[in-house]
C-alpha cells in the first residue's frame, strides 16, 4: 500500500492543480495607497475647476478674468489635496504606530495574557480548544508575528503595510491639477466657449466614473451616470449663482 503524500506536498499539489484551471488568488488595491486619493483629487479638481469656470463664466466676465480664475483654482486646489493628503494619512499613520505601541508593550508585560486572547479569537473562528491553544501557542513563539496578528484582530490594520503619505500626496496633487485643467483647456487654447469648456467636463466625468467603476467592478454605465449627475449639480448650481449676480451687477 502507497504512503501518503505529505501535507505540504499535497497542498501544493492542490493548489498547482486549481491554477492550471484558472484559479487565481489576486486580489485588487484595497489599501487606499493610490487609488482614493487619485480618484478623490481628479473628480474634486474637475469639479471644482468646471464650478468655478460656469460661475464666473455666467457671470459675464473676461476671458482674462476666467483663465486667472481657472488657475488660480487648480494651483491652490492641487496644493491644498496634496497637503491636505499628506496631513491626513501621515496623522492615521502616527495612530496605527501608537497603538501598535501600546500592544507591543501589553505583549512583554502580560505574554500569557495576550496568548490567552489569542486563543479565545481562534475559538471563535470555529477551533476547538485544544487546537485554538495549540495555535495561540505557535503564534506566540515569534513575538513580532503575534503583534501582528493582534494589530490585524484588534485594529483592522497591518502596521507593516501601512499607506504612504507621500504616495498619497504626490498623487492628488497630480490627478487634482489634471482634472482641473480639462475644464480649461478650451481657454488657454483660444477658443473661448463655455459650452466647450462645460462639454469636455461632462465627457471627463462620465469616462472618469466608468473608469473607476472598470477599477471597482461595478456596472461602467451606472458609474459614469453617477458621477455625471453629482458633478453636473456642483456644476450647476454655481452657474445659477454666477447668472444671478453677473445680472444684479449689471
Amino acid at each position: 500500500m502507497a504512503s501518503e503524500q505529505p501535507m505540504p506536498e499535497r497542498d501544493a499539489a492542490v493548489t498547482e492543480a486549481a491554477r492550471t484551471a484558472g484559479w487565481s488568488h489576486r486580489h485588487r488595491d484595497v489599501s487606499g495607497g493610490w487609488l482614493r486619493p487619485t480618484v478623490f483629487g481628479a473628480v474634486d479638481g474637475l469639479v471644482t475647476n468646471a464650478s468655478l469656470i460656469a460661475g464666473v463664466g455666467a457671470g459675464g466676465v473676461s476671458h482674462h478674468a476666467v483663465v486667472l480664475t481657472g488657475l488660480a483654482g487648480l494651483v491652490a486646489g492641487a496644493f491644498s489635496m496634496g497637503t491636505g493628503e499628506y496631513v491626513s494619512v501621515t496623522n492615521q499613520n502616527e495612530l496605527v504606530h501608537a497603538e501598535v505601541a501600546v500592544e507591543r508593550s501589553m505583549h512583554a508585560r502580560f505574554p500569557a495574557a495576550e496568548q490567552a486572547e489569542l486563543a479565545e479569537t481562534f475559538r471563535g473562528y470555529g477551533a476547538d480548544v485544544e487546537t485554538a491553544a495549540r495555535m495561540a501557542d505557535a503564534v506566540s513563539r515569534d513575538p513580532e508575528t503575534a503583534l501582528r496578528f493582534h494589530t490585524r484582530e484588534e485594529l483592522g490594520v497591518d502596521h507593516q503595510a501601512l499607506p504612504s503619505a507621500v504616495l498619497a500626496a504626490g498623487a492628488s496633487l497630480i490627478a487634482f491639477s489634471l482634472g482641473a485643467l480639462l475644464p480649461l483647456l478650451p481657454y488657454l487654447l483660444g477658443l473661448h466657449s463655455l459650452f466647450t469648456s462645460l462639454v469636455i467636463a461632462a465627457v471627463a466625468l462620465a469616462a472618469g466614473g466608468m473608469l473607476v467603476g472598470r477599477i471597482t467592478g461595478r456596472p461602467l454605465l451606472r458609474s459614469g451616470a453617477r458621477q455625471l449627475a453629482l458633478g453636473a449639480v456642483a456644476i450647476a448650481v454655481t452657474f445659477a449663482i454666477g447668472h444671478f449676480v453677473g445680472s444684479a451687477s449689471a
